[in-house]
C-alpha cells in the first residue's frame, strides 16, 4: 500500500483511512455528510495526489495526444485544459482524464490513479511518432481545494488573481511560497475551486497554508467519500462505475468530448456507432421513495424486466432524495421516464431526470 506525501497528516487528523487505488486514502474526517455541506457551502480541501500525470513533450507530443484522445486537443491554447477519453480498439473506453497545454511541445495528461500502469502502456503502444513521455506520478501531489469561498479563501496565497483562472484553465504561477505551481480550475465538484500541482516534497507546507489562510473561511479537509457524493450530484462519470473498457463513449453521454474532425484510435467505429444510434444509455435517475440506490441494483421497466443495472448511487446530502447513474435502453433513457430500482425484496419508483441533479 503506498502512501501519499500527507497520509501522516491525515491520520494525526483521525481521518478514516482506506485503500484506494494502491493508496492509503482519507475516506472521511467528521462525516460524509458534513464535509459534502463545507465544499457546497464554504470551502474543503482534498489530498488527491493518488492521481497520475503524464508529461507528453517534444515535436510529436500533440500528434500522440490525438492519436490516443477522443477529443480535440489542437483547440487548446497555452493555459487551457480539455476533459477527453482513450478509447480502446472494442468500443470501450481505457480511462478518462484531462489535458493541460503548457505549451506547443509540452502537454500534461492526467490520468485516474487505478489506471495509472495500464494508461502508461496503452499510451506507450501506441507512441510510432516518438513523442517524449515522463511518468512524473510518484514525484508529484494534487491538491484539489473546492468550494464557492474558494477564490476569496487563498488569494492571499498568490500573487495572480483566482477569479480570473475561469473553468477549464489554469496558471503556472506562485503558491504558498512555492514557485511553478499548477493552479488549474478543472473541479471535480461542481462547487468552484481549484487543484493544486505540486512536487511531493512541497505539498506538505502548501497543505499547511491552505488550511491557514482557509481558517476564517472554515475550510475543512474533506475525504474520497464526499468527493464521490459531490461529483454524483453533478452527473460526472467514475472511471471503473460508469465508464470502463466495455463502456463506448457515446453511451456514456460523453459524445460533446469524441470529436470526428481528426483520426484516433476507433474513431471510424464510433462515428457508425454515433450515425446508427446507441442501443443503450446512461441516465440518471432520482427515487420518488426513500430508499438508497447502491452500484449494482438491477434497473426494471414498468412490467419489472430487468434492463439495466445502477453504477452509481447514494442518498443525496444536498437533495436529501435517492440518485443515481446506470444504463438503459435508449426507448427508456428521456426525462421523465418512469423506471424501477430492486433496492433488495422491494421495487422502488424512479423518475429519469436531466443532469445534473444539483443545480447550485
Amino acid at each position: 500500500m503506498k502512501n501519499t506525501a500527507l497520509s501522516h497528516i491525515h491520520e494525526a487528523l483521525g481521518a478514516k483511512m482506506v485503500p484506494f487505488a494502491g493508496y492509503n486514502m482519507p475516506v472521511s474526517y467528521e462525516g460524509v455528510n458534513a464535509e459534502h455541506e463545507t465544499v457546497r457551502n464554504a470551502v474543503g480541501v482534498f489530498d488527491v495526489s493518488h492521481m497520475g500525470e503524464f508529461l507528453i513533450t517534444g515535436p510529436h507530443a500533440l500528434d500522440l495526444i490525438q492519436m490516443v484522445c477522443s477529443n480535440d486537443a489542437s483547440k487548446l491554447v497555452d493555459g487551457q485544459a480539455q476533459y477527453s477519453c482513450f478509447p480502446n480498439e472494442n468500443g470501450g473506453i481505457v480511462d478518462d482524464l484531462i489535458v493541460y497545454r503548457l505549451d506547443a511541445e509540452k502537454w500534461l495528461l492526467v490520468v485516474n490513479a487505478s489506471n495509472i500502469d495500464k494508461d502508461w502502456q496503452w499510451i506507450s503502444s501506441k507512441n510510432s511518432m516518438n513523442a517524449d513521455m515522463r511518468n512524473l506520478s510518484e514525484d508529484y501531489s494534487l491538491l484539489a481545494i473546492q468550494g464557492p469561498k474558494a477564490v476569496e479563501a487563498m488569494q492571499s496565497l498568490t500573487s495572480v488573481d483566482l477569479s480570473e483562472i475561469s473553468f477549464y484553465t489554469f496558471k503556472v504561477a506562485d503558491f504558498a511560497g512555492i514557485e511553478h505551481v499548477i493552479i488549474s480550475a478543472t473541479g471535480y465538484t461542481g462547487s468552484g475551486g481549484f487543484e493544486i500541482y505540486c512536487k511531493n516534497s512541497e505539498v506538505e507546507q502548501v497543505w499547511n497554508q491552505v488550511l491557514e489562510a482557509g481558517a476564517d473561511y472554515g475550510i475543512k479537509p474533506v475525504g474520497l467519500a464526499a468527493r464521490d457524493t459531490l461529483r454524483l450530484e453533478m452527473g460526472y462519470c467514475l472511471y471503473g462505475n460508469d465508464i470502463d473498457d466495455t463502456t463506448s463513449p457515446l453511451e456514456a453521454g460523453l459524445g460533446w468530448i469524441t470529436k470526428f474532425t481528426k483520426n484516433f484510435i476507433n474513431s471510424d467505429a464510433l462515428l457508425k456507432q454515433k450515425e446508427e444510434g446507441v442501443q443503450r444509455k446512461l441516465v440518471g435517475f432520482q427515487l420518488e421513495e426513500r430508499g438508497i440506490p447502491r452500484h449494482g441494483y438491477e434497473i426494471v421497466n414498468d412490467d419489472e424486466q430487468v434492463v439495466g443495472k445502477v453504477t452509481s448511487g447514494t442518498m443525496s446530502p444536498s437533495l436529501n432524495i435517492g440518485i443515481g447513474l446506470g444504463y438503459v435502453p435508449s426507448e427508456l433513457s428521456k426525462p421523465g421516464t418512469s423506471i424501477g430500482i430492486q433496492i433488495r425484496k422491494n421495487v422502488v419508483p424512479a423518475t429519469v431526470v436531466k443532469l445534473p441533479f444539483y443545480k447550485g
